[in-house]
């Protein structure tokens, strides 16, 4: 009821019917209509999606200006509030290190 309150008995909005085709198809996975503790960890921490690479990815997408699937140190540079706000670089404290490979 926060985020939607369905008083008038119109219309769902797209994004309702949309999260409860989610929950039903891939959230609620025992049928039962409700969460339990193992789909919220299921939901939460899926096992076959690595966070680490997939923030990893982002920071290469949207730092690499040349598409070259390389970062320089300018492109780093140029992005440094991206890179020291990502978990993967743990927050920043990464980047204060000596690194070869930049």
């Amino acid at each position: 009821a926060d985020m939607f309150a369905n008083e008038e008995g119109g219309p769902e909005p797209d994004w309702v019917i949309t999260e409860r085709e989610q929950f039903s198809d891939f959230r609620d996975l025992n049928k039962d209509g409700k969460m339990d503790k193992d789909e919220i960890q299921h939901w939460i921490l899926p096992e076959d999606y690595d966070h680490a690479l997939a923030e990893a990815r982002h920071l290469v997408y949207e730092s690499d200006v040349d598409k070259d699937q390389k970062l320089t140190k300018e492109e780093v540079l140029d992005n440094w509030n991206m890179f020291v706000g990502s978990q993967a670089t743990n927050y920043g404290e990464d980047l204060t290190r000596n690194h070869d490979e930049l």
